[in-house]
């Protein structure tokens, strides 16, 4: 049966061939069905309110949170970034701004033939969407469980690459250096590099004698400086955030 058109397009569509698939309601529920959209706050109202004692206790976030973004390394010190600038063209807040470099022989940050000269990112726009995770294509850029970020000066909101960077482990060497002997870009990105060489080691001891990744040097007590002026800073005003609130 075709439906009778009606004036000014509509359609008049008979009653006879329609027949709701929602059951209908009957008796107490009929009665009650405008209130039980708020079962949910009833079950709720009784139970006692949790708060938490920030910054007395810190609550542990969930495992996936994101916070704070994280620069990482390969095993044996050369950093993951490659300079491709697709984790800035893939923010929706235009929060972060890389500029790559070319790798040289004398200055190999990362393996293949670029590297993130220039990395920032601005948590004044950041937005915590986890976009530029999903473009990276080395898996470089990674999100910490770290949040507390806040702080005074517009300035001290925009984080260098050196703030970003992942702390050197045990036995990596920093950049630059040269990449593992016999090896490709390829095999970095395959995980096939497992840790440092002696030929690396070799090459840093005649370029940078006194760099405090060597591991004479470590043997000796050296400091490795791995975290940035602005990461530091914000490290004094968490501190003193946490003292003022009394935290334990």
């Amino acid at each position: 049966m075709q439906p009778t058109p009606r004036t000014g397009g509509a359609v008049d569509r008979p009653s006879s061939e329609y027949e709701s698939l929602i059951e209908k309601r009957s008796g107490l529920s009929e009665l009650l069905a405008p209130v039980a959209g708020f079962g949910v706050t009833f079950a709720n109202m009784f139970k006692p309110t949790v708060t938490e004692q920030y910054p007395r206790e810190q609550v542990p976030t969930k495992p996936r949170y994101h916070g704070r973004h994280q620069l990482n390394r390969y095993a044996d010190g050369l950093e993951k970034c490659i300079g491709c600038e697709l984790c800035a063209w893939a923010c929706p807040a235009d929060a972060i701004y890389v500029e790559g470099g070319d790798n040289t022989p004398d200055a190999q940050f990362s393996p293949g033939e670029r590297y993130g000269r220039v990395y920032q990112i601005n948590y004044l726009r950041c937005i915590f969407c986890g976009l530029c995770i999903e473009a990276c294509p080395t898996r470089a850029l990674t999100m910490t469980n770290e949040y507390e970020l806040a702080g005074p000066t517009r300035p001290g909101m925009i984080w260098e690459k050196q703030d970003l960077l992942a702390p050197l482990r045990s036995g990596q060497l920093a950049a630059p250096h040269p990449m593992v002997e016999g090896t490709s870009d390829t095999d970095y990105y395959r995980g096939e590099v497992t840790g440092v060489t002696d030929d690396q080691v070799a090459w840093v001891a005649e370029h940078r004698p006194d760099d405090p990744t060597l591991p004479e040097n470590a043997a000796k007590g050296a400091t490795v400086p791995d975290l940035g002026e602005t990461r530091l800073a914000q490290r004094a005003i968490t501190a003193a955030a946490h003292r003022q609130g009394g935290a334990r």
